[in-house]
């Protein structure tokens, strides 16, 4: 997980001259680092290519972004930024974009694209065919899934956050993501799964602590002080 934060990283800055050593470990044995890797130098190119170029510069006169994190991919053309044209919002574009996400013959770059597109429009529906992403086989992949949902903090992903908060067959890291979704989230339905992973015995240290910042974010979001990260003291 930290040697994925770092290749992320990387993308995120888009220095070129994190090439090689992306590029070194783009064969890495760690499937999870070989595939952020990947992302992150179809990122550096991306960011310089004229669109990149262009979308910077666009960035640059903005007013205010969407999401001020910067995504390892962009989101699809016409998504980029701002609010979603109705056309591009439509259940035929997100039938699409659900198609793209969950087609394993892309590169992961392009199907990352179309999951910050659906993140981008954001409806229920959006929510559903992003959820559906859940089924794929990287552990990567469906992470930045529940990363996203901790970005929409949309009530409709709920469910499908808390089935991956309960597999103990799921990455760890997925299950991380989740939780922390789901702290964000910080509806009353979360509150007893997050303090049963939190409590035990067989679950994770990566878990475990996730739902301890979690649960402390959930305070957070329903109170008026920021408590943000402590509750790792707190539940010790």
């Amino acid at each position: 997980m930290v040697r994925h934060e770092a290749a992320e990283a990387l993308g995120a800055i888009s220095s070129t001259s994190a090439i090689p050593v992306l590029k070194k470990y783009v064969t890495d044995p760690e499937r999870c680092v070989r595939e952020t890797c990947e992302i992150a130098l179809a990122k550096i190119e991306w960011d310089n290519s004229e669109e990149g170029k262009r979308h910077r510069e666009e960035e640059k006169r903005a007013q205010m972004q969407m999401y001020t994190s910067i995504d390892p991919a962009p989101p699809t053309s016409g998504l980029l930024s701002g609010k979603p044209a109705p056309e591009v919002a439509s259940e035929a574009s997100i039938n699409e974009l659900k198609a793209k996400l969950l087609d394993n013959s892309l590169p992961l770059f392009e199907r990352y694209r179309a999951m910050f597109a659906l993140r981008n429009i954001g409806t229920p529906s959006a929510v559903d065919a992003l959820a559906a992403g859940f089924t794929d086989d990287s552990a990567l992949f469906k992470h930045e899934i529940a990363f996203v949902f901790g970005q929409l903090l949309s009530t409709h992903s709920v469910p499908a956050l808390l089935k991956v908060l309960h597999d103990s067959h799921e990455s760890d890291m997925v299950r991380h993501e989740a939780a922390e979704a789901l702290g964000g989230i910080a509806t009353p339905e979360v509150l007893p799964h997050l303090k049963e992973w939190m409590q035990r015995g067989d679950s994770p240290r990566v878990v475990r602590e996730s739902c301890q910042v979690a649960l402390d974010m959930y305070e957070y979001e329903n109170s008026n002080q920021f408590q943000y990260a402590d509750g790792l003291d707190k539940s010790a």
